[in-house]
């Protein structure tokens, strides 16, 4: 599968490796531009539409081992040997799941909100419904889909991150496919150790990545070490920028020195 992606140049002579950036459920790949763009000064950046989200191909199926090599494909095409991952939600477990299966290709990984473990509990139904009666309507207007989704979504927030996909009257993402594979979406396959480092960064009052977690994660990435954002949520990433941008910048200049 050819994803849909955007490729940039570093502004200043490269001192690192590129940065690969992989949105979560619902997103797109401008989704991490708040990261992408700082980084960018010192770093080749590739942001990525995964499948079934923004303008990449859809597909009957999303485990994360597909996923994994159509970032991988994707890579290959643009002949990156080596680079730094940072993956948010959805997106941290293609990036786990690339650790595994190309180890050598991976120099550093930050998952951001996410543990490698199957969640049991299904914390979106009620964006589906909300998604589901926007496409049911027919609504053209994005203050009209507003208006409807603040009927089962509460956080404004929430609301205005999944209006970014809505584009003349459609959901850019697939939902009728992210619904069908919701299972696989917030499931887990254990994976082999990876011993590089992993930078996990947790929003410190969400309830994906706390210390219930901790045995799992040390066991798949041993050397993994825990950054927490107070009063931020699970889109830590675009309530608190200035704090998860202070963190990667500070890990990834721990690679650069070693």
């Amino acid at each position: 599968m050819k994803l849909n992606y955007r490729l940039q140049a570093a502004r200043q002579p490269e001192q690192g490796l590129p940065v690969v950036l992989i949105h979560g459920l619902f997103g797109s790949l401008d989704n991490l531009g708040v990261l992408a763009r700082p980084l960018g000064e010192n770093h080749r950046t590739l942001q990525i539409d995964l499948r079934n989200h923004g303008l990449s191909p859809h597909a009957p199926t999303m485990r994360y081992d597909e996923m994994a090599q159509d970032v991988l494909a994707l890579l290959d095409a643009l002949v990156i040997e080596r680079c730094i991952v940072i993956g948010h939600s959805m997106g941290g477990k293609v990036a786990m799941t690339l650790c595994a299966q190309a180890p050598e290709r991976i120099a550093r990984a930050v998952v951001i909100d996410m543990a490698p473990v199957a969640y049991e509990v299904r914390r979106n139904d009620a964006i589906f419904t909300a998604l589901a009666r926007v496409s049911d309507a027919v609504v053209i207007q994005r203050s009209e889909a507003a208006q409807m989704m603040a009927q089962d979504i509460e956080d404004a927030g929430t609301v205005q991150f999944l209006l970014k996909s809505f584009y003349q009257g459609h959901w850019r993402f697939d939902l009728e496919s992210i619904e069908r594979n919701y299972a696989d979406i917030i499931g887990w396959r254990t994976q082999a150790p990876w011993p590089g480092p992993v930078l996990f960064i947790r929003g410190g009052n969400s309830p994906y990545l706390d210390d219930r977690y901790r045995d799992q994660i040390r066991k798949q990435f041993p050397h993994a070490h825990a950054y927490v954002v107070a009063g931020a949520g699970h889109w830590v990433h675009a309530e608190k920028p200035e704090g998860v941008l202070r963190a990667v910048v500070r890990f990834l200049a721990e690679g650069e020195e070693s």
